[in-house]
């Protein structure tokens, strides 16, 4: 489906915007006429990171005026893996501001405006206001649907991507025009059961297969040409190189853009995604140690003192990366099929423990519906082990 222009031209390309984007020019389709309307354009893309970073690039190298940044993390090392906004150099600095020097040496005549916040029911309109569009970047449930429904109550177009491991799907979503996310998402999946990029990894040059994709379908819509991808879930498998798409239809019951909403305003994003089930808060409650009392539990038990197992949940290949030293790898998908539990020592107390905490939980619920009452798991991770208790090892 073809929609007009998102955007009106500007009154004129400089003689070095013209030699600039020249290549751009002498597109039939795009011209002079388009590339007025990307100079006059202001985008929002919510995340400097794996999305973010081609998306930014090449939306300033294709002369978009404006573009704004949502985006309040610093840059870590692991992140340079995919990220290519950053550097080495950047390390440690706010992402926002390493973006923003990078997007102003690809192309100068760019404003870039920052938002160094995390996006929130208290910002999101105020923010979304300034803009022509949105592309998310973002990868949590939550902020996904805090994205939807403010562009839905706001009438705004967004182009919405995600990517894990070697997978990555990309839409359009303007609920004046077609479907929204919820269209396709009603709801979340289940706490736990979807593991994120920073659980499950990502190719990192999947970031810039996707990310550009979303990128074409931003200057398909600022300048009204070709068919953007309202209605259309596109799918691209790396390991195959195979790009596929699937039809999403308006959902007329949708929660949000269907003919009797229930979300007429915000919502508490966070409780309706949940980062656990309510098996494993419960069963986290008066059962979660920090990584310092884990410490000195594995000194009492060297000393003789204290008797546990302590078991990483991870999966092998996060094994190998780092580890609390007499951990013991039992992967969560062998509690959920019940093999671990035929081992587990039944004279030892239990310590779980995963990456940041939240498989650990949803595996202490599982032992402890077993009969493992005296189970616990470790609030934080290895993630916690390495900044608190050994710096020596690699994070990830």
């Amino acid at each position: 489906m073809s929609l007009p222009p998102l955007v009106e031209p500007a009154a004129e390309l400089t003689i070095d915007e013209v030699r600039r984007y020249s290549r751009h020019l002498i597109i039939p389709e795009v011209g002079m006429a388009g590339q007025k309307r990307l100079k006059n354009a202001k985008v929002l893309v919510i995340g400097a990171g794996g999305l973010g970073s081609p998306a930014l690039l090449y939306l300033a190298a294709a002369g978009v005026g404006t573009l704004g940044i949502v985006e309040f993390d610093t840059v870590d090392e692991s992140n340079l893996q995919r990220q290519i906004i950053h550097g080495q150099s950047d390390v440690g600095k706010s992402k926002a501001q390493s973006a923003r020097e990078s997007i102003l040496e690809t192309n100068p005549n760019t404003n870039v405006v920052l938002h160094e916040v995390r996006l929130d029911n208290d910002n999101v309109f105020e923010i979304f206001e300034q803009y022509d569009l949105i592309v998310d970047g973002t990868d949590n449930f939550a902020t996904r649907y805090l994205v939807n429904d403010a562009a839905v109550l706001l009438g705004k177009p967004y182009v919405w991507g995600s990517i894990f491991r070697f997978d990555g799907q990309v839409s359009v979503f303007w609920a004046e025009h077609g479907p929204c996310y919820r269209c396709l998402y009603p709801e979340p999946p289940p706490p736990g059961m979807v593991p994120s990029c920073a659980e499950g990894g990502v190719l990192g040059v999947l970031c810039a297969s996707v990310g550009a994709a979303q990128v074409t379908e931003a200057i398909k819509l600022l300048t009204g040409i070709g068919d953007p991808s309202l209605g259309r879930l596109n799918i691209y498998e790396a390991l195959d190189l195979n790009w596929r798409a699937l039809k999403v239809r308006k959902d007329p019951n949708c929660a949000i853009c269907g003919e009797n909403p229930t979300v007429t305003e915000l919502i508490d994003y966070e409780s309706f995604c949940g980062a656990l089930t309510e098996e494993a808060a419960d069963a986290a409650v008066g059962s979660t140690i920090s990584v310092k009392q884990l410490s000195e539990w594995i000194k009492l038990k060297d000393n003789g003192e204290k008797d546990f197992v302590l078991i990483d949940v991870r999966e092998p290949n996060e094994y190998e990366i780092n580890r609390i030293p007499g951990s013991v790898l039992i992967p969560k998908a062998d509690f959920q099929t019940g093999v671990a539990l035929e081992k587990l020592p039944q004279d030892k107390q239990l310590v779980f423990h995963c990456k940041s905490g939240v498989r650990s939980a949803e595996v202490l619920a599982i032992a402890k519906g077993a009969g493992f009452s005296d189970a616990v798991h470790v609030g934080g991770g290895v993630v916690a082990w390495v900044d608190q208790i050994d710096p020596s090892q690699p994070s990830y």
